[in-house]
């Protein structure tokens, strides 16, 4: 059991080794410091051999023995740059003080370069070169410029101390970051009487320009108002062209109007007409129709059944006609086959029909009674001479007369002498009387 125990303390005690030495091993580098692995040689991009390695972050293995890591920061430093009767151009010293921050580059080409110069170098040594190296290229760019381009363009002048500084810090491997001019200053007050001459140009110029101004405003006062007054008169104008157009314009809108107007009216009273026409066209074709319904179609039935009824009346007569001449023909034929007696009686056939004849003319005479008037004279019965007879006597004595006419009428009328037919007839039964 307690060899056990032993066993585990010696495998956990070589484990905790193990670690150790592994950790011990491993580069784990931050953001803000670079690894110096030396030891081993290699070849850079340019083909130089160089015996160490750069690490910029993340984490590499080292050879234990044969490696050894070394560190430099990438932290700011910052800087008071600062030069005195800096000689500038046109030979006048002038003192300008300003900041700068610097740090180790973290680009691989002047990453090389600082290793080379500052690799277990301390900050404050690095930052005193950097100044050191500022001031220089500051005096050099201050040779360059005048004192009112130095005061007045401070951007400027930074700028040119950036790119004048630029080549040296990159060659030590470090990167300027920041570089301002605070202050500029002389000791024989040449800018203060610069600023002087310029404050008294800019005065005057200020009271010229006043005065310019002033002239110039009422100037501009006297052109304005005149231009006030032509734009007020030209606005006038076009408002009377524009007022007068307007008048045209509607005139002319009005006109357009009253023209569109008559037109729908004339179209409307067209239209009308043409409507009205219509409907008297089909009023009239409806009156026809009415017309041939209620007078054509019933005057052409009527018509056709008076046709039809005529055919049928003259079909009657026509065979009424044909009829009757039958019968004639046939009375005829037995007359004439009777001899003597068939005339007489054809004679007293047609008597009733000839007296009917006869009487109709008088036909409608209603005679109520017969009043005989005597005319005075007297019967002849005893001393009379024979004059006419009077009253009762006298109508008798018409009564043969008449007969007479009668007869005389019906021979005029048939050709038939009835008193010689009956003359004849009593003859003959008298000759047949006599012969028996």
């Amino acid at each position: 059991m307690s060899t056990g125990m032993t066993l585990g303390l010696i495998l956990a005690l070589v484990v905790i080794f193990i670690v150790m030495i592994i950790k011990r091993l491993i580069i784990i580098c931050p953001p803000n410091r670079v690894a110096v692995i030396s030891g081993r040689k290699r070849a850079l991009s340019d083909g130089r051999m160089v015996g160490y390695r750069v690490l910029r972050g993340g984490r590499t293995m080292r050879i234990p023995i044969i490696e050894k890591v070394s560190w430099m920061d990438l932290n700011t430093i910052p800087l008071e740059v600062s030069v005195s009767n800096a000689y500038s151009k046109g030979t006048i010293p002038l003192n300008v003080q300003g900041i700068a921050n610097v740090k180790v580059s973290s680009t691989e080409s002047l990453l090389e370069n600082a290793a080379e110069r500052f690799l277990n170098v301390k900050h404050q040594a690095i930052g005193q070169i950097a100044k050191e190296t500022l001031e220089a290229n500051l005096r050099g760019v201050l040779a360059t410029m005048s004192p009112e381009e130095v005061n007045e363009d401070r951007l400027k002048f930074s700028q040119q101390l950036i790119d004048e500084a630029d080549d040296d810090i990159k060659t030590l491997g470090l990167e300027l970051d920041v570089l301002k001019i605070q202050n500029v200053t002389d000791d024989v007050n040449y800018l203060e009487s610069v600023g002087r001459r310029l404050t008294a140009e800019v005065v005057k110029d200020a009271r010229v320009a006043e005065a310019n101004r002033a002239s110039e405003s009422e100037q501009a006062e006297a052109e304005a108002h005149r231009a006030a007054q032509v734009a007020i008169i030209e606005a006038e104008k076009a408002i009377v062209e524009e007022q007068n157009a307007l008048r045209v314009r509607t005139a002319e809108l009005e006109a357009i109007s009253k023209a569109r107007e008559e037109e729908a009216l004339v179209a409307g009273e067209t239209a009308k007409a043409v409507a009205s026409q219509r409907l008297e066209q089909e009023r009239i074709e409806l009156e026809k129709r009415r017309v041939e319904a209620d007078v054509v179609i019933p005057a052409r039935a009527e018509l056709e059944a008076r046709q039809l009824q005529a055919q049928a009346d003259a079909a009657r007569i026509v065979e009424d006609g044909k009829a009757q001449v039958e019968v004639f023909r046939r009375l005829t034929e037995q007359y004439q086959a009777a001899g003597a007696d068939g005339h007489d009686l054809l004679v007293l056939n047609m008597l009733p029909e000839l007296v009917d004849k006869i009487v109709s003319t008088v036909q409608g005479v209603t005679i109520d009674r017969v009043a005989v008037v005597d005319s005075g004279a007297g019967s002849s019965g005893n001393g009379g001479s024979g004059g006419s007879a009077g009253g009762i006597p006298g109508l008798l004595s018409q009564l043969p007369a008449s007969l007479v006419a009668m007869t005389e009428q019906v021979e005029a009328a048939t050709g038939v002498d009835l008193l010689a037919a009956l003359r004849n007839r009593g003859r003959s039964e008298e000759s047949a009387a006599n012969g028996d």
